[in-house]
């Protein structure tokens, strides 16, 4: 509606306004309805994208054109650009159902015979780490649901092993190993509960250092190093919901507080057939230390993990050894005020060497040094 309209409006006491009503919103007006209320503005997504092939190849969930509201699996080759589809909506279908799997993520196993999915989601603390994972047999065309008899949305980081044949993930605060093509689940921790934490993290952890998945397969897959958490004495943080019903209500998040009692933590080794675990002797308090990161080592006859004090001042690096649980520092990095953890540890000449982000002078360098 222009001036002149308006003008006309307001000679006539308002007599074309009906007219006005009739001729709807104006198209090429801008408002803050149409930015937020509707997918005019929404950015497109893309992927989850997957390197298959040696990097010959990337694969990707697009709309399908056979299932409507589904995606398909495809491949495109990245020196000819040539697109085919790898698995069809009406593959990722349930035995029983009529609905494609809603894929949230998707993972190859090495060799490609496995195809994992993520899917039915549920958020732990700030992001949805719990959910369904199903396996397709890519040779057989057989999706299984993993888990055994676990109730929905209660498996949390699966990922295969070296050598594709098994899947690990936590289910319940317990570590499990599962065979997909024949079924068979081993369970590798048995002490899992609201206190105690295996192959996951309680909130500080991921408030202060970022980790979620608690756990890594050795690199020959015989073995799994993982944190454990012991929460017993974390007082509860009282949150109040006033928002999603008529009454507020109280949801506990335990959460400590300055000075008060922190989770002890505890990295150890266990068969992926079962057994006991080798837990690594610090030597530290357990409940005055975090083990902010923690990997394999090299030709994986070790495991590295960053050991830093309450203060975040003092930040170790030790190795382990899987068979005894004895530890050596190789490295130690202090500040008189706060240090990060680092993420940038490679190994190299088979665990001789390995690599070391450090501000201690100032500026950030990448250190190289021998691990003794």
């Amino acid at each position: 509606m222009n001036i002149r309209h308006l003008l006309l409006l307001a000679a006539c006491g308002g007599a074309l306004a009906p007219l006005a009503r009739a001729q709807g919103p104006d198209s090429t007006l801008l408002t803050l309805d149409r930015i937020f209320s509707t997918r005019e503005f929404s950015s497109r997504g893309a992927g989850p994208f997957q390197w298959v092939d040696g990097g010959k190849g990337y694969t990707a969930l697009e709309r399908s054109a056979s299932s409507a509201g589904a995606r398909d699996l495809v491949r495109y080759d990245t020196e000819t650009g040539t697109r085919s589809i790898l698995v069809r909506a009406e593959q990722l279908t349930p035995a029983g159902s009529s609905t494609p799997l809603v894929v949230e993520h998707y993972e190859w196993s090495p060799g490609n015979t496995y195809l994992l999915i993520f899917t039915n989601s549920r958020r732990v603390w700030r992001t949805n780490t719990r959910g369904d994972y199903w396996a397709l047999n890519m040779r057989e065309g057989v999706l299984k649901r993993l888990g055994g008899d676990a109730p929905p949305s209660t498996l949390m980081f699966a990922k295969f092993s070296p050598d594709g044949s098994r899947v690990a993930y936590v289910r319940g605060n317990n570590l499990y190993v599962e065979d997909p093509a024949h079924g068979g689940i081993v369970q590798l921790t048995a002490d899992g509960s609201t206190t105690i934490i295996n192959g996951t993290f309680d909130w500080v952890y991921e408030e202060e250092f970022s980790l979620h998945d608690g756990f890594r397969w050795s690199p020959d897959g015989t073995r799994i190093a993982y944190w454990q958490l012991d929460a017993a004495g974390v007082r509860d943080f009282l949150l109040i919901n006033d928002t999603d019903s008529l009454y507020s209500r109280v949801i506990p998040v335990q959460f400590p507080k300055v000075g008060t009692t922190l989770s002890a933590c505890r990295v150890g080794v266990v068969s992926a057939t079962g057994g006991s675990t080798t837990w690594f002797r610090t030597g530290g308090d357990p409940r005055n230390n975090y083990i902010p990161r923690m990997d394999w080592a090299g030709n994986g006859e070790g495991v590295a993990f960053q050991y830093m004090n309450r203060l975040q001042d003092t930040n170790r690096l030790m190795l382990g050894d899987p068979r005894t649980g004895s530890v050596r520092t190789i490295l130690t990095e202090s500040d008189s005020t706060w240090v990060e953890a680092v993420d940038d540890v490679h190994w190299l000449e088979g665990g001789k060497l390995f690599t070391w982000l450090s501000e201690g002078d100032g500026w950030t360098h990448l250190y190289l040094y021998d691990a003794g």
